[in-house]
């Protein structure tokens, strides 16, 4: 039986409704993953997950493996009993911290070299490394090793860092997991969409449950990461999960969906809770810190029915933050959170629905920044 069923297809664009299958539970999709890199999505309880019914997590296989590490993990019973977590998790592999601590790694043959970010510990991390960690971690969705290719990149050492990601996702292939873990596939390539072509044939080749585009988000600007997933999309199977790693934007999540993608990661809803912002209608974004609010007495969105909106006050949460009280940057982290699971819903609907391409005209004429 395949991990992934197609339920509706949207007649004006690539997007579709889907059901990803997994070990502890079904993902609709189009789907938003909240990040827990550390084994917690910052300032939310997995409590407050439920309430917000978020249906799948993200964890990163780097930064659990030098903290807490595996031995505690494992004596935990995995990752899921360790963080109290019922909800299916998908691990990243480690591939974007080859591109995010260029400065403490070296790339060798079959995989690469880091020194700790933390105290300068030196450790080895390749396909075979990453994917026996991801097998201790026992999550759910376990992506392959790869290089997150650097922007920018000649073409000269992009196609280097593909044939080295095709090779890398070989061996991940090759690796045991345990019985019902997923494993997806990353296509590379940078910018140069004959190169974005070339990966996702190879890697389809290779054959996954599911399918990424990474090394996107880097720094490339917007039209640049669009062709990306166009030039990789037609050449990967359409039966399989399409995953857009690290992105992003509202408005890009669902250009994204348009072209054929079924899940999403971010870290920007809980970071831009951390430094006062909010996103409130079609994606566009108050800065709640702003001393024009000291006397707004208005939600934070009024079109919102999160705790914070039902409950709090744009002039209230403006003070917590400006008084450094933990409490502003919960709530607004579980507005963004809310905006995200919500806007995923909303894509779902629109493609049931017929209407997801008025959806995508609203998201694309809306202001960055919230009018004033």
């Amino acid at each position: 039986m395949s991990c992934f069923e197609i339920k509706k297809r949207d007649a004006s664009s690539r997007a579709r409704l889907g059901v990803l299958h997994t070990r502890r539970g079904d993902v609709p999709t189009p789907i938003f993953m909240p990040v827990g890199t550390r084994g917690s999505v910052k300032a939310v309880s997995p409590a407050e997950l439920d309430e917000l019914d978020a249906k799948i997590i993200l964890g990163n296989t780097y930064h659990l493996f030098l903290k807490p590490g595996l031995e505690i993990i494992s004596a935990a019973g995995g990752l899921n009993a360790f963080i109290g977590e019922k909800r299916p998790i998908l691990t990243d592999s480690g591939g974007f911290q080859v591109f995010s601590l260029a400065t403490l790694r070296k790339i060798e043959n079959d995989g690469v070299r880091f020194a700790s970010h933390i105290d300068g510990t030196r450790f080895f991390l390749g396909p075979v490394e990453s994917m026996k960690i991801q097998r201790t971690l026992d999550s759910d969705v376990v992506m392959a090793f790869d290089e997150c290719t650097p922007y920018p990149a000649t073409r000269d050492q992009a196609e280097k860092s593909l044939v080295r990601t095709t090779r890398w996702e070989r061996m991940s292939r090759e690796q045991l997991l345990n019985d019902g873990q997923l494993r997806f596939g990353i296509v590379q390539g940078s910018v140069y969409p004959e190169l974005r072509e070339r990966s996702a044939r190879e890697i389809a080749e290779i054959g996954f449950d599911g399918y990424a585009v990474g090394g996107v988000s880097v720094g490339e600007s917007q039209e640049d990461m669009y062709r990306a997933v166009d030039a990789a999309i037609p050449f990967i199977p359409d039966d399989a999960p399409h995953y857009l790693m690290g992105v992003g934007l509202p408005h890009q999540i669902v250009e994204n969906v348009a072209r054929g993608i079924d899940m999403f990661d971010c870290v920007l809803p809980t970071r831009l809770g951390r430094h006062g912002g909010a996103f409130i209608g079609f994606g566009s974004t108050l800065a709640v810190k702003a001393g024009r609010y000291a006397k707004d007495f208005s939600p934070i969105d009024p079109g919102c029915d999160c705790y914070a909106c039902r409950n709090f006050t744009r002039a209230y949460i403006r003070h917590l933050m400006n008084v450094g009280e933990i409490l502003g940057i919960r709530l607004l982290t579980l507005h963004n959170l809310h905006y995200y699971l919500q806007l995923a819903k909303k894509i779902r609907d629109s493609i049931a629905d017929g209407s997801f391409s008025e959806l995508r005209e609203k998201f694309a004429a809306a202001p960055a920044t919230a009018e004033e």
